[in-house]
């Protein structure tokens, strides 16, 4: 357990550095063993959820680069071009949620680190007409631009009217909620960072930064805090280790005290892939959505992504169904039939007590 705040600069990422693992060399696995479930039965649910006039309809997709690279391709191709493969996917819910893994600046100070990212203002009109309805900035790339950067990306986020998490202009607006109604029920998002490359991007009580967790005590009580104001508590995690197929030891413990605290759901990203499920005390954690739109390498798995569906009722129960995307060349795809089944084989073993059915239903285990 947590009992002392680490220094962002020791955290578990590979050599010791966040951006040191971001060549495309693949670090150790984790230590955690994922369950494949053998002699139990699931339990699916009725698909008609995902219509339910009375649930509330949340879709959630990883990690999102709307710069380097990616941007020549906007450029050449138009903002629109990242979403049009999946585009139905990311308009029919009530809610979309996206990792917005980058600064929206065209000023700041690049920071001293070996992958640097900022987008053009120009890439929030299509960002938002796609879909999107609130990010997440409690990552390793929202500040790559320093505090002037990530202070452009609030009024830039804030003119386009685009509500975000995880990050403020002082410590009480970076682990404040974003309260959002739909269909008569509040749900309250939060987003916390256990990586981060220096403290100076922690937010402070009158500096800009981020809501980070590498000391669980603030979070939690921002959890507790939310649950009174809200039906629903969606939290929004950045966290592991990258290309680890299995999640470190610390993330199940941060989510399940998250849960502890008052959490309906845990969605989370970072580690450039995808990472299994787990459900605790009948709450849902996603241990990482992998990319949705970045620069593209050579390491295939990284290339696997999923847009997650949730339908939730106002007193938490979530249902999860997974649509399997490829994205490459920084346009996501909807996955054939048969790399589907083998991605949702694998992500199967890769969970705790859940299992992913071939018609993308995410369900837990009975024995």
């Amino acid at each position: 357990m947590m009992t002392e705040e680490p220094s962002p600069v020791q955290s578990d990422e590979t050599s010791g550095s966040p951006a040191e693992t971001e060549s495309g060399e693949s670090p150790d696995q984790g230590t955690n063993n994922g369950s494949t479930g053998t002699g139990t039965a699931v339990i699916p649910y009725d698909p008609g959820v995902f219509t339910d006039p009375e649930r509330v309809q949340m879709t959630f997709v990883g990690d999102i680069l709307l710069g380097s690279t990616v941007e020549s391709l906007l450029a050449s191709n138009g903002y629109d071009y990242p979403y049009k493969q999946v585009l139905s996917y990311l308009q029919r819910p009530d809610l979309t949620i996206a990792d917005l893994e980058t600064s929206i600046t065209t000023g700041g100070t690049k920071q001293v680190k070996e992958y640097v990212f900022r987008s053009s203002p120009l890439v929030l009109p299509a960002f938002q007409a796609a879909g999107f309805d609130l990010v997440n900035l409690a990552n390793n790339h929202s500040m790559d631009y320093g505090p002037d950067g990530l202070l452009d990306t609030f009024t830039h986020l804030e003119k386009q009217g685009i509500p975000y998490v995880g990050a403020g202009r002082n410590t009480e607006e970076a682990f404040s909620p974003v309260i959002l109604e739909k269909k008569g029920m509040k749900i309250a998002f939060l987003g916390f960072t256990r990586v981060i490359p220096e403290q100076s991007w922690k937010a402070g009580v009158s500096s800009p930064g981020l809501a980070d967790t590498y000391n669980y005590t603030v979070p939690v009580e921002a959890i507790q805090k939310a649950a009174k104001q809200a039906d629903l508590v969606v939290v929004i995690s950045h966290w592991g280790v990258e290309r680890n197929d299995l999640p470190e030891a610390y993330q199940k413990d941060l989510a399940k005290r998250y849960i502890d605290a008052g959490a309906d759901l845990i969605v989370a990203s970072h580690p450039h892939v995808l990472q299994g499920f787990e459900s605790y005390k009948g709450k849902w954690i996603a241990y990482s959505l992998g990319n949705f739109i970045f620069t593209t390498n050579n390491i295939p798995k990284t290339w696997d992504s999923m847009i997650l569906e949730a339908s939730c009722t106002k007193d938490g129960d979530c249902a999860l169904n997974a649509v399997p995307v490829l994205t490459k060349a920084a346009q996501p795809k909807v996955m054939l039939p048969e790399a589907a089944t083998q991605l949702f084989h694998r992500l199967s073993v890769a969970s705790f007590g859940v299992k992913l059915l071939d018609n993308g239903q995410i369900v837990r285990m009975v024995k």
